[in-house]
């Protein structure tokens, strides 16, 4: 047992139907059925295949699309084929998630065969809209249809989505409620991994924070700098942007614009008291990057032009963080320095993934976006750990125990 949970180690699993949680959303090529990516199916493959060699009839559940319009969502068969392809066997695939045909597909499995179900999110309990709307307790998702129809059927149930785990939905809180219940090897390291960062980094440790997600930027920011994880937090994207105007700094009327047409004036009273408090602690950019005709232009805080549209950080704040980056021990980095899809503007992004490679510091990359980052510098065998999850991980540094977390501790209390 580690951290109150259930490991792998603790389960006799041959010869028993174990359901395993995973979470191998990725994007989807609609037009060929192909996926884009599939980083977070390799991370899951660990656990997959220790369950199908030591003798398990493994049942996968997976969702794929992450919003809450139903538009989004996809079937999980692509996802079968590229398991299988990873893992070396079979992964069977079932056109249904807890109906007739997946109980009939469930019972039929033999040790050491692996299916996945279609995309749990097809069933209306596990849409996020169900989720905000009817905030069922976990005892109460353990009446759902999917936890009733597929709990019967199984032994042992494994959640190893830690990228999914502060989604409070029954294929990730539910099952405990009725099974033994154990998280898988991945989502055993990514808590390790994070744990270990938040409660003894090797010092200095750094925090670089980026993006467009500014609510979660700064739920973690505020986190890190009052349990004294970070020693130093560097912004950069919109996240500098809101600090830099809570400053009273001009950072251009068409930033300025974006900022207030994007709701944040809670942001930036966070980010004014996060000045008040930990000023001292926090690295903003000293010039910023725009594009004028379609080509990069860079201005010092005091020479920003009116029209001014921020879109980077500039040359001289990136060359700074370069430097921190390669002094300090321990850097976790969630989100980019801007928009760094594009050439003009992505010189920020590019400067500090450059000295990710280059450090000597344990170095955690987290969130989608940094992720894509890290494979277009060819950079991602020169980090240490990547981490598979966004939502989750934000709110584990925050603080906050995630709703699977709790689930999983639940179950080890009542056995």
């Amino acid at each position: 047992m580690r951290f109150g949970i259930h490991t792998l180690d603790e389960f006799e699993v041959s010869g028993r139907v174990v359901l395993c949680r995973i979470d191998i959303n990725q994007p989807v090529d609609k037009k060929t059925g192909s996926l884009r990516d599939i980083t977070r199916i390799k991370a899951c493959v660990p656990t997959v295949r220790e369950l199908a060699e030591r003798g398990a009839r493994v049942v996968l559940l997976a969702h794929q699309g992450s919003d809450i319009e139903y538009k989004n969502f996809y079937s999980t068969r692509p996802h079968s084929k590229v398991l299988s392809e990873l893992l070396g066997r079979e992964v069977q695939y079932v056109e249904d998630v807890c109906g007739p045909a997946a109980c009939t597909a469930i019972r039929s499995l033999k040790n050491g065969q692996v299916l996945l179900l279609d995309n749990v999110r097809y069933c209306s309990e596990e849409q996020t809209l169900f989720e905000l709307k009817l905030k069922l307790t976990h005892e109460e998702q353990a009446q759902t249809q999917v936890v009733r129809k597929l709990a019967p059927l199984a032994d042992i149930f494994v959640c190893d989505a830690f990228a999914a785990a502060h989604r409070d939905q029954p294929s990730l809180c539910g099952f405990e409620q009725v099974l033994p219940s154990a998280m898988g090897r991945l989502f055993e390291r990514e808590y390790c991994v994070i744990s270990d960062m938040m409660e003894n980094p090797k010092r200095p440790c750094l925090f670089l924070l980026g993006g467009a997600k500014v609510n979660d930027a700064f739920l973690m920011m505020r986190s890190v700098l009052e349990n004294g994880a970070a020693d130093r937090v560097l912004t950069g994207g919109l996240v500098a942007n809101i600090l830099l105007l809570a400053k009273g700094k001009h950072i251009g009327r068409a930033s300025e614009e974006f900022i207030e047409r994007s709701n944040n004036s809670g942001n930036i009273r966070i980010a004014k008291e996060l000045w008040e408090n930990y000023g001292e602690r926090i690295l903003t950019p000293i010039d910023l990057a725009g594009t004028d005709d379609g080509k990069r232009c860079e201005y010092t805080l005091d020479t920003i032009p009116e029209m001014f549209g921020a879109l980077d950080i500039g040359s001289r704040t990136a060359k700074a963080y370069a430097k921190e980056i390669l002094a300090a021990n321990t850097v976790f980095v969630n989100g980019p320095m801007g928009v760094f899809e594009q050439a003009e503007t992505e010189l920020g992004t590019r400067t500090v993934w450059e000295a990710l490679g280059e450090t000597q510091a344990y170095t955690v990359i987290g969130g989608g976006d940094s992720i894509t980052a890290t494979k277009k510098y060819g950079k991602t065998d020169q980090i240490n750990y990547i981490c598979t999850g966004g939502g989750a991980l934000i709110r584990f540094l925050s603080g906050e125990e995630l709703p699977a977390v709790r689930a999983l501790r639940d179950a080890a209390l009542r056995e």
